[in-house]
């Protein structure tokens, strides 16, 4: 599926800048720009190097500054929006002559996307434009493995007049999020600068100049501002690439960043993307087209993990790193679903690894920093991930070299472990204390708690009944294990009925003796969702028709009923709105692949059940469409979900769809 667009989806510079691409390179490394290629994030960028895998980011080239020059005249086909009226002289040196920005009642611009004719994506993004009969189409590529981008412009000069196409890289080198000092240094040495203890190395068919070092200090992140983040950033210019190309003729320029003294040749670049995008959509072998563009949108998650020397999986960008929950939610359909089991095997055996008193990292080590274990969720949801894998694969092998761990899981959380981790006398798990949320939903503003679940979670108690199935099941691996499984699953089961809310017709959340146990919620789905049922099939038919009527939207889950005195109907603003309303109302992607599979489940699998889900599932190609071509987000608003929001490439939104998309093939 590819991916176009044209002038009417950019009829002003605010539209423009509503979508963007994402490409990866596998180690944690991006480029990322809006679709008419602005910066409208400071963590927006040409080339988001990855010096340590798979989170240790610097944004090396942020933007590209592009002029088309027709003798004196000059015209930027590059956009960019600043914050302040200042004009700005460009002292490149090549064209002669100074460059201004075109004043406008919101500030100066560049306004490349008024000659810009088309967008598109498929394995890379491209752009094409035309100006005074001056054709150029410029593609951007990274390479897997590699630090380094590819840029080339292919320009057919049909004008009457020579003309010159500069290209002058901003640059910041600096970790991705901080700002750029104008007491940076920045070096140029023959194809390479030099700053901030790292180097960048460049090739290029055009000719180059180095310049006096221009500071930009004005770019204006429109999507940092209506969140309350950092709205300016700061860009350093020291170089220019250019080539002429003459009236009549077509050229191509071409040029290649990277961290390595050794570049690839930009040829190889686009054919490794093609060819690394089309084997993922092989292997997955879905026949839909959105399944199959976000089976390639699921590979651009994993990334090597330089302390494990292993595979992981990034929770989304450009914000997230790899977390343990998140990890293994996502797994299930962004390998699983695509089969991709190599990969899988390598991340859950990074997880066991560092397996501690029956829980899973939810950060991992970095340097000299221990691992993080406050989640609840993730050891629980490791055992149904070995399930789920066995299932596709029938791996006894493996299965058996995770035995151990997975029984500690079971020990541990029998007895108790941190962060209130407990199991109660009637079976059910109890987590929580203090400050310390450990589900999903775990949002802690100083002191505020604004979703406590304290106590007993509704899906918690869900996973842990699947993880005793499962371990009743996994039993003939383990060599002479005398734990009562179907016993303590019977009593967990008979337990659960404390869940049940006669007058609401579903599941109460959380098992804690507050208001918060009555609100209706989509953590309930998973209830049914899972393999192991621990309702009856009319209690399960119940929560399906509840959450749809109360929480469903064709693009997520809402997290919280509109009815309840807690809702927020909008997610924006400064940090403590936006966390106030994370969890509170704010519609969330991923728990909507939990959905279909339970209404699929309580449907019997049916011929009509899967035409139905497949209807619905069409409004995705939409959402594909929006904020990051090809990706889905991690969340949209509470009450009208139309913009997406929030990380806008989001592992376990994408691998949710695909469970679903899986689960209607089969």
């Amino acid at each position: 599926m590819k991916f176009i667009y044209g002038k009417q989806d950019w009829k002003t510079f605010e539209r423009g800048e509503e979508n963007c691409y994402l490409m990866t390179n596998g180690l944690g490394g991006f480029s990322s720009l809006t679709m008419i290629g602005s910066c409208g994030r400071n963590d927006h960028a040409v080339l988001m190097a990855c010096v340590k895998s798979p989170n240790h980011r610097y944004n090396m080239i942020h933007r590209l500054e592009e002029l088309l020059c027709f003798g004196d005249e000059k015209v930027h086909i590059s956009s960019q929006n600043y914050a302040s009226r200042e004009l700005r002289g460009n002292e490149c040196g090549v064209g002669g002559m100074e460059t201004e920005h075109p004043e406008h009642n919101d500030g100066r611009r560049e306004e490349g996307y008024l000659y810009q004719t088309e967008f598109s994506y498929e394995d890379y993004p491209r752009w094409r434009y035309l100006v005074k009969g001056v054709e150029v189409e410029k593609s951007l590529v990274l390479m897997q493995g590699i630090n380094a981008v590819g840029i080339s412009y292919q320009i057919r000069n049909r004008s009457g007049k020579d003309v010159t196409l500069e290209v002058l890289p901003h640059l910041q080198f600096v970790p991705k999020g901080a700002p750029l000092s104008r007491e940076q240094k920045f070096v140029m040495e023959d194809h390479s600068i030099a700053s901030n203890g790292h180097k960048l190395h460049f090739k290029t068919n055009g000719e180059w100049r180095e310049i006096p070092p221009i500071f930009y200090e004005d770019l204006y992140y429109a999507y940092d501002a209506c969140d309350g983040r950092r709205e300016k950033g700061c860009t350093m210019v020291n170089h220019c690439v250019f080539l002429t190309i003459p009236s009549g003729e077509e050229k191509v320029l071409e040029l290649v960043y990277g961290m390595a003294a050794k570049l690839p040749n930009i040829e190889e670049m686009f054919h490794d993307s093609e060819r690394t995008r089309k084997a993922l959509a092989e292997q997955a072998g879905f026949q839909e087209g959105v399944a199959s563009v976000l089976a390639k949108s699921a590979g651009q998650f994993v990334s090597y993990r330089a302390s494990t020397a292993n595979k992981t999986l990034l929770a989304g960008f450009p914000f997230f790193e790899d977390w343990g929950r998140d990890t293994m939610i996502a797994l299930n359909g962004c390998c699983l679903a695509t089969h991709q089991y190599k990969t899988a095997q390598s991340i859950l055996q990074t997880f066991r690894t560092y397996c501690k008193k029956g829980l899973m990292p939810n950060l991992f080590p970095e340097g000299k920093e221990a691992p993080g274990y406050n989640t609840v969720d993730a050891a629980l949801l490791f055992i149904l991930a070995i399930y789920e894998y066995y299932r596709k694969t029938k791996d006894g092998v493996f299965v058996k070299s995770m035995y151990d761990t997975m029984a500690q899981i079971i020990d541990w959380y029998s007895k108790g472990t941190d962060y209130g981790i407990k199991m109660d006398e009637d079976g059910l798990i109890a987590a929580g204390q203090g400050y310390d949320q450990v589900t999903w939903m775990d949002v802690r503003v100083g002191d505020i708690l604004p979703t406590p679940r304290h106590g007993k979670p509704v899906e918690i108690n869900a996973y842990w009944y699947n993880a005793l199935c499962i371990m009743k099941e996994f039993k003939q691996f383990g060599l002479e294990d005398d734990r009562d499984y179907e016993g303590l699953a019977a009593k967990v089961k008979e337990s659960f009925g404390k869940f049940w809310n006669e007058e609401a017709g579903c599941l109460k959340d959380v098992l804690s003796g507050t208001k918060a146990d009555c609100q209706i919620r989509c953590n309930q789905i998973w209830a049914v969702s899972l393999p192991f049922s621990v309702l009856s099939p009319e209690q399960e038919r119940q929560v399906v028709d509840v959450v749809f009527r109360k929480l469903y939207t064709p693009y997520g889950l809402r997290t919280l009923a509109p009815e309840d005195e807690e809702f927020h109907p909008y997610y924006g603003g400064p940090q403590l709105e936006r966390d106030l309303a994370y969890h509170q109302g704010t519609v969330w992607v991923f728990p909507l692949g939990g959905y279909y599979l339970a209404y699929l489940k309580v449907n019997g699998y049916s011929a009509e059940a899967k035409e139905l889900v497949s209807k619905q599932l069409e409004s995705m190609e939409a959402a594909l469409r929006e904020g990051c071509i090809g990706q889905l987000p991690e969340i949209y608003d509470g009450t009208n979900p139309v913009s997406s929001k929030g990380c806008f490439a989001q592992a376990w939104s994408v691998g949710e769809m695909l469970r679903v998309y899986d689960a209607l093939r089969s």
